[in-house]
């Protein structure tokens, strides 16, 4: 056996490094290392962090229900569980009334896509059980969510385990519709997007009359609509949910991140009722689930984030700081090597190229994305890296702007400065 010194952690790690920074706390939008550095946290952990960090009342609200009851067998439901339902419902589009609680976002998507199947098969549609799903989307990392996810980078590794689900270009209606049309309607149980995408492509948003035709489209297929949310809901993109902007109505919806402010791990998949209603009237159950699924604990906390940004206005505190963020960052396409910049809300997108009179993207060898994020990291400002391969799943170099919706203008300032000087740096690098 080949000897191996000894680790300084035993921690498995999504990436090897030899230094990782080490957090102390957080307070508001900024991070705070145990060497007592600052990081303004433009991307909110990972779009997750919706009212800052080290909020005290969120704390006296965990800790007063840890002293209740923190975890109860599926035999019970809990006031923080009814109460949070009904507050996410209220804010959901209408006729969306029914939440399934989980723990994460690949865990929302992946129930999505289960109570999809169930439905078709309690309203007598047993041959409807694949999911369409776009090129570079994302929906997660459990084997049913990377199957409907289209960043390649991400499948390559676990291609044997995938399901052969059919993937279209972004935002393209004529190749949905030859799509169903090629694998037969009666195969097809859902189409799931994301209404504005977030690393895979960030702050990318389709043409005004899409979601429109897209429901017309489920409709006349009888195929249900899946929305991704699980970055843009909460008030992530400036309102309550990132559908909202385009005024169509799904049939089910993922949701994560935003909902607890990353004070727990909670999120929910919300359902029409018809849905609800067609699966419990003919089946006694719906088998599906997770041990944490609705527990009192995250539940209450969850509680407390979305009565804070209701009681402090926050989602139209998003939407005000969106545009001020975008305006701060436009004058970055000067740059030789700024392509666009775009986004809703405070989730905005900064895309590079190698050339702009010929619209060519980076070799993917020289880690664009990653030199400018560390060039940033070192400046005290951390962004999100996006995805690689917008363009196409190899090619395409992005980075994420995504700061809690508390940030204030000197901060979104300072952001886009900061943003601005890592470009320059390793413009000069290249």
């Amino acid at each position: 056996m080949a000897s191996r010194s000894e680790p300084t952690e035993r921690i498995f790690h999504r990436a090897r490094k030899d230094h990782w920074p080490r957090i102390s706390h957080g307070r508001g939008c900024y991070l705070y290392d145990t060497d007592g550095r600052a990081y303004l946290d433009a991307c909110a952990g990972v779009h997750v962090v919706s009212i800052g960090h080290g909020v005290e009342e969120i704390a006296e609200a965990m800790a007063d229900q840890a002293r209740k009851v923190a975890f109860a067998y599926g035999q019970f439901i809990s006031q923080p569980q009814v109460d949070l339902a009904r507050k996410i419902t209220d804010m959901a589009p209408e006729g969306m009334d029914r939440v399934f609680f989980v723990s994460g976002g690949s865990e929302a998507t992946e129930a999505a896509l289960k109570i999809a199947r169930k439905y078709h098969l309690e309203s007598g549609n047993p041959s409807k059980y694949q999911v369409i799903s776009c090129w570079q989307s994302w929906h997660g990392n459990t084997i049913g969510a990377l199957s409907m996810s289209g960043r390649s980078a991400w499948r390559k590794d676990y291609t044997p385990y995938l399901l052969d689900f059919p993937h279209i270009a972004q935002h393209s209606i004529d190749e949905l519709e030859r799509v169903i049309r090629q694998v037969g309607a009666e195969y097809i149980s859902a189409f799931i997007v994301e209404p504005v995408l977030g690393t895979s492509s960030a702050g990318l948003a389709p043409p005004d009359d899409y979601f429109s035709k897209v429901r017309e489209l489920c409709d006349h297929y009888r195929i249900l609509l899946i929305i991704d949310e699980v970055v843009t809901g909460y008030g992530r993109t400036g309102v309550d949910f990132g559908i909202d902007h385009w005024g169509v109505v799904p049939d089910l919806m993922a949701t994560g991140k935003g909902l607890s402010s990353g004070y727990t791990p909670i999120a929910a998949t919300i359902a029409r009722d018809e849905i609800y209603e067609t699966i419990y009237e003919t089946a006694p159950t719906f088998v599906h689930g997770h041990t944490y699924g609705g527990n009192p604990l995250s539940c209450a906390t969850a509680l407390a984030v979305q009565e804070y940004v209701e009681r402090h206005d926050l989602v139209a505190r998003c939407a005000e700081m969106g545009e001020a963020m975008l305006e701060r960052l436009k004058p970055l396409t000067e740059l030789p090597m700024v392509r666009t910049v775009r986004g809703k809300g405070l989730l905005c997108g900064v895309e590079f190229t190698a050339d702009k009179t010929q619209d060519a993207p980076f070799e993917p060898s020289l880690g664009v994305t990653g030199r400018i994020v560390r060039e940033a990291f070192d400046r005290g400002v951390l962004i999100m890296p996006g995805a690689p391969g917008p363009v196409d799943g190899v090619f395409g170099d992005h980075v994420a702007i995504s700061p809690p919706y508390t940030v204030n203008e000197n901060e979104v300032a300072r952001i886009a400065t900061v943003l601005g000087e890592a470009v320059e740096a390793v413009e000069r690098t290249l």
